[in-house]
């Protein structure tokens, strides 16, 4: 042989391709997916067929578990012990099976996720209902196959005699498939069988009322009809397990909430784990105590609340929180015919009836040929004891057995086999009474052999047949139903009083980003005073805010977007300190800016929009409730050109005017009403038409003839004019001038461009801040009430070199 002929080239990805495919064909088919008709992975199949082969029955004593699980490895299963072990465990768990196929005797672990005692020391048999599934297979019902070594036969599927697929449920993992089949009810899955059976073309929506739902072992309360509807129908739906709950009360007025069902593969010590640190961490207020006191009479977690708690609210939380209530998805995934198929209820129903149809023919087909053997049999003594004399007359004549059979073949007509039991037959049975019961005998299997027949010729016999041993199977062990069932999903809306304790508190921000929430009892401490809050050097407060530890907060940026900060999540300083860098409780971008902060205590507030100002003259009014979000990261506002950025936000009645200011001393006013309502991320209409090197500076929100209009230039000259001055116009005009610059080489100039502009009723206590870090704190009453377009006074003093960039208002005491 050649070298060439030896090692053929090969590709990486054909090679890995065709052993992955082999893999996955092995691990769908023989590991993680049950097969349609007895509901089994095979290494449960072969831990009970072990048992059964092996004589570990529900008549006889216990058995070490080893000893079953070498049987299983040796003989079926050429896997790891822990594997064999893993399964049998689970199918003696009364809180993973509806009806456990596996009767544990020792520790086989608890709800609590401790794991079983070692397979040496527990002791298991077979539970009463296993032997339902195993029930006729040695009347050659099912076929069975060589095992891995060719030493022994295995069954390729259990006869199953009711539908274990449905009533124990699955869950597996494969390559490229998945399934979860939740347990449910054994008569109602039974009745469901029945009503197929009855009617061919019957409905998902009549099986429904049949099988109300899934039935899980440890109880709950299951919510979603429609979700069970969907998954019966496609083999895909989402349902919802609550736990079962109650509110009880105490001595002294407390109260406590107890739960004595929790939604099943939920942990126990886990869930009980994350009601404590809830507790420990504070999240909720009210929760006093939480304890485990489950024992033999069953699950019971009592959670104890502290006095004059939120029950209800607190329970709502838990629910939304823990595990107290979780989703469920169906996925139903059976093998059927070598290969992975999703079912619907009906599809699974059927193919489960199919099944039966084959079981029970073939054993009607085997009972049938060893009663027609046991027939000719009989009808051969019986004809011998009616010529007895002369039957035992050629017996006397014959030389041996062998010429005795012979002879009474030929001379009576016998078969061989009748013969052979003639000459077989004991004295004793040549009495009265024994041909008396071997004629009744043979009249007894003519019936029975009757009756077999006319099962096999029969399909309304047949049916008759599997619904009536169903029916059987249903009375001896069905149970109540333990899962109650909810039409609709009840949304879970946590009362935020719940989790915060309502406090009145100062949140402020200043102009590098510091953030922080201050209790008034601090302030007060600190000695009441505004000015005398915690900064760093050169910075001032921008933002000063009296809320309460349950509102919320939008904070919008320059660039357009918004985020919403509960005050709660604000952290607490001192008055005296600098606070946190706002970056560490938002995830604001290091090149943006916060422009706005407006406090908000319901967004379903009716009339109530935002109004956003651009530099470039944009203005947009949306409405608040579309601002309602969950998310922590920065949504879109509106939405900005590049060369633009938003200078104010303000929340508005829609009931006023707009008046805008521009940086070159221009202005305009009209009815906010103008600006049609848009959507969040729209970008707005023109509200001032400006010239290239202009921008907007300030825009108030100004009605009636009452007030003045107060500007600033950025050598600190500043002035007041009459707001009976500026006439409401169309919006999109080019406005009117609000401030004149003085121009010329002999002239003081009092400034290049506008900084700021206020809407003034009373005298304001204003803050001029520096390009060089200094502040000037002076009123508004200082400046002149003028022209419209007057040069204004000098009332903030501004050093050469030096000019003003902001002015911000000092906030009232509070």
């Amino acid at each position: 042989m050649s070298v060439s002929e030896q090692h053929l080239p090969a590709f990486l990805e054909e090679v890995v391709g065709d052993r992955f495919g082999r893999y996955s064909k092995y691990i769908i088919q023989d590991r993680a997916i049950p097969d349609v008709r007895d509901g089994l992975k095979p290494v449960q199949r072969r831990i009970l067929y072990a048992m059964y082969e092996s004589g570990n029955t529900p008549d006889k004593p216990y058995r070490k578990s080893a000893k079953t699980v070498g049987d299983v490895m040796g003989n079926y299963h050429p896997h790891g012990d822990a594997s064999i072990y893993d399964g049998m465990v689970r199918m003696a768990q009364p809180w993973k099976m509806a009806h456990v196929l596996v009767d544990g005797h020792g520790n086989w672990g608890s709800m609590d996720d401790d794991p079983p005692a070692a397979m040496r020391y527990t002791e298991a048999r077979l539970s009463n209902i296993a032997m339902e599934l195993l029930r006729d297979i040695d009347k050659r019902t099912v076929l069975f196959k060589d095992n891995f070594d060719n030493t022994a036969k295995e069954p390729v599927v259990l006869p199953s005699r009711y539908p274990n697929l449905l009533v124990n449920g699955v869950s597996g993992i494969s390559a490229g498939f998945a399934t979860e089949i939740p347990p449910h009810n054994l008569r109602e899955v039974i009745d469901a069988c029945i009503a197929l059976i009855d009617n061919s073309d019957i409905t998902v929506e009549q099986l429904m009322k049949v099988v109300k739902g899934p039935d899980f072992p440890t109880g709950g309360i299951i919510m979603g009809e429609e979700g069970i509807r969907e998954a019966y129908e496609t083999g895909k739906g989402r349902i919802y397990l609550r736990a079962k709950t109650a509110i009880e009360d105490m001595k002294g007025g407390r109260q406590q909430i107890v739960v004595t069902e929790i939604p099943y593969q939920v942990v126990k010590s886990k869930l009980v784990t994350a009601i404590e640190m809830i507790r420990i961490e504070k999240k909720v207020e009210g929760i006093a105590e939480v304890r485990d006191e489950s024992g033999r009479n069953g699950l019971r977690i009592v959670i104890e609340l502290k006095k004059e708690a939120d029950a209800q609210g607190i329970l709502t939380y838990l629910l939304k929180k823990t595990d107290l209530q979780v989703a469920y998805s169906f996925n139903m995934v059976a093998i059927v015919n070598k290969t992975p198929k999703q079912f619907g209820i009906k599809g699974l129903l059927e193919a489960y009836v199919e099944h039966q149809k084959d079981v029970v023919t073939r054993r009607s087909q085997y009972e049938l040929e060893k009663a027609e053997d046991r027939a000719h049999i009989l009808e051969g003594l019986a004809k011998a004891l009616n010529i007895l004399d002369e039957v035992i007359a050629t017996i006397k004549a014959s030389k041996n057995r062998q010429d005795a059979q012979k002879n009474l073949v030929d001379q009576f007509g016998f078969t061989e086999r009748q013969a052979d039991a003639i000459l077989t037959l004991q004295l004793y049975r040549l009495t009265n009474l024994e041909i008396t019961s071997i004629e009744k005998e043979l009249k007894d299997i003519q019936k029975t052999i009757a009756y077999l027949r006319g099962i096999l010729s029969s399909h309304t016999k047949l049916m008759g047949v599997i619904k009536q041993e169903m029916g059987d199977i249903r009375q001896r062990y069905g149970i109540d139903r333990r899962s109650a069932i909810q039409e609709e999903v009840e949304e879970l809306k946590v009362n935020l009083e719940v989790m915060v304790t309502p406090e009145d508190v100062l949140v402020t921000l200043s102009s590098d980003g510091y953030l922080k929430r201050t209790s008034m009892l601090s302030f007060t401490r600190s000695g009441g005073e505004i000015e005398s809050s915690g900064v760093k050097e050169n910075d001032y407060i921008r933002h000063l805010l009296e809320v309460n530890t349950i509102d919320n907060l939008l904070l919008f940026t320059q660039k357009g977007l918004f985020y919403l900060l509960p005050v709660h999540q604000i952290p607490e300083y001192k008055w005296k300190e600098n606070g946190t860098p706002i970056v560490n409780v938002i995830p604001i971008a290091k090149e943006d800016r916060i422009v706005s902060v407006i406090p908000v205590k319901s967004f379903e507030e009716p009339g109530k929009t935002l109004v956003f100002v651009t530099k470039r003259g944009q203005v947009k009014r949306t409405e608040l409730k579309e601002y309602q979000t969950n998310r922590s990261s920065g949504l879109v506002a509106v939405k900005v050109a590049d060369s633009d950025e938003v200078i104010t936000v303000r929340l508005s009645d829609n009931a006023k005017e707009i008046l805008l200011v521009t940086r070159l001393g221009m202005s305009i006013r009209f009815k906010e009403m103008e600006v049609n309502a848009m959507g969040r991320a729209a970008a707005g209409v023109k509200g001032i038409q400006l010239r290239d090197e202009d921008e907007v500076v300030a825009a108030e929100w100004v009605e009636g003839e009452e007030g003045e209009i107060w500007v600033v230039s950025d050598h600190g000259y500043a002035k007041s004019s009459l707001l009976l001055d500026y006439p409401i116009q169309g919006r999109g005009g080019k406005g009117i001038i609000t401030f004149e610059f003085k121009e010329g080489k002999r002239v003081k100039p009092n400034g290049t461009t506008l900084q700021e502009a206020f809407f003034v009723k009373h005298a304001l206590r204003l803050t001029a801040i520096m390009k060089s870090g200094a502040q000037h704190t002076f009123t508004t009453e200082e400046a002149p009430i003028e022209d419209r377009k007057s040069h204004g006074k000098s009332v903030v003093p501004v050093v050469k070199g030096d000019i003003v960039v902001s002015v911000i208002k000092r906030p009232a005491p509070v």
